[in-house]
């Protein structure tokens, strides 16, 4: 793994036009970044649109003459399918993934490709901060009580159910820490570690405003296993100083929402589980569940927050509901890992309509 300066691709996969302005703040935050020539010797930044034939047109029409390249999805429908087309066309030896509802901080690249200069190090992501929605405009403040925290004032602190709505929670780290996986609104992979294990796993990805996900959690456990069947050593890095605003729809502050991507989570755990073994697939919950939410319950109720415990409490029984579901028989039995890039998983696709 080389320790020269690295060339970075930033990918924002796109699927509707309703998210416009977000698709083009997030372009723009990128294209705003500054960069040591010493760190980060190239930049390119790719969109791909997930099969939506008059978004790519706009988008191509957009961005392009920015020199973003603009690509359709040659995979599978959903996110991952998206991510892994990216992973094929994208020239950057780190590659970036960033929301399309997202927009990065300044100096956010700088931080999050930083770490790489360690050549054990694999994979960085940052911080995502929500931006709730408040009427029309979207503010760092006004925490929902859906999605309690310790200081709902604070835009920049976090909630223990925060990652219902993609963004960094409690109980993650506040310093540069090596983590067992990466939350997708904001990470970073080196190319390598998709032609040593393949792509992102399209059974188990967001397809459209479907709340199922895990693929980022189950591809950094698949890459780990696979490192160190082989002997080496790898870190997968948490770095705070990466920072994106995340926004949160109105409808993803609701009860209906928690419930329904609670469920989710739980049926896309057990997918993980049967990918990666149970172990691996759930460390980290089990830390969660036995110390972060308790804490939570019990400061709300002490609080006379009655309806923010109870939002922590309904999140984890939703949860645990829906890994059970994925349990039974039969329930993941179309999930099935991606192949090496040498067996063609994520290899490069011929775009008709490709532009940029």
């Amino acid at each position: 793994m080389s320790t020269t300066a690295v060339t970075a691709s930033v990918v924002i996969c796109v699927y509707t036009e309703k998210r416009w302005d977000d698709i083009v703040a997030a372009v723009e935050s990128v294209a705003a970044q500054e960069i040591s020539a010493q760190e980060i010797s190239a930049v390119e930044t790719v969109v791909i649109v997930d099969h939506n034939a008059a978004l790519l047109s706009r988008a191509q029409q957009a961005f392009a003459p920015r020199g973003v390249r603009v690509l359709p999805n040659a995979h599978k429908q959903g996110l991952s399918g998206a991510r892994n087309t990216a992973i094929a066309e994208a020239t950057g030896s780190v590659i970036v993934f960033l929301d399309d509802d997202a927009a990065a901080r300044p100096g956010w690249l700088a931080a999050l490709l930083a770490p790489y200069s360690d050549p054990t190090v694999v994979a960085v992501g940052g911080v995502a901060h929500p931006r709730w929605p408040a009427g029309r405009a979207f503010v760092r403040t006004a925490r929902p009580t859906v999605l309690p925290g310790a200081e709902p004032w604070n835009g920049d602190a976090t909630g223990e159910l925060d990652w219902i709505v993609g963004c960094t929670y409690t109980g993650q780290p506040t310093e540069q820490a090596e983590v067992r996986n990466l939350m997708g609104c904001n990470m970073s992979f080196r190319r390598e570690v998709f032609e040593r294990v393949g792509g992102f796993a399209e059974d188990i990805g967001r397809i459209g405003k479907n709340p199922l996900g895990c693929e980022e959690t189950e591809l950094c456990i698949r890459a780990r296993q696979a490192y160190q069947r082989a002997g080496e050593k790898i870190r997968i890095v948490f770095e705070p100083r990466a920072i994106v605003d995340h926004r949160v729809s109105e409808d993803r502050v609701e009860w209906a929402y928690l419930r329904r991507r609670s469920w989710a989570e739980g049926l896309s755990k057990a997918a993980v589980s049967k990918l990666v073994g149970s172990d691996d697939a759930l460390s980290t919950e089990r830390s969660y569940v036995a110390k972060v939410l308790p804490g939570a319950v019990l400061r709300e109720l002490r609080q006379r927050n009655i309806t923010s415990a109870a939002a922590v409490v309904a999140a984890l029984a939703w949860t645990g509901a829906g890994y059970m579901r994925g349990k039974l028989p039969g329930a993941t039995d179309g999930v099935r890992l991606p192949a090496a890039q040498g067996d063609g998983a994520v290899a490069p696709a011929t775009h008709p309509n490709a532009g940029g």
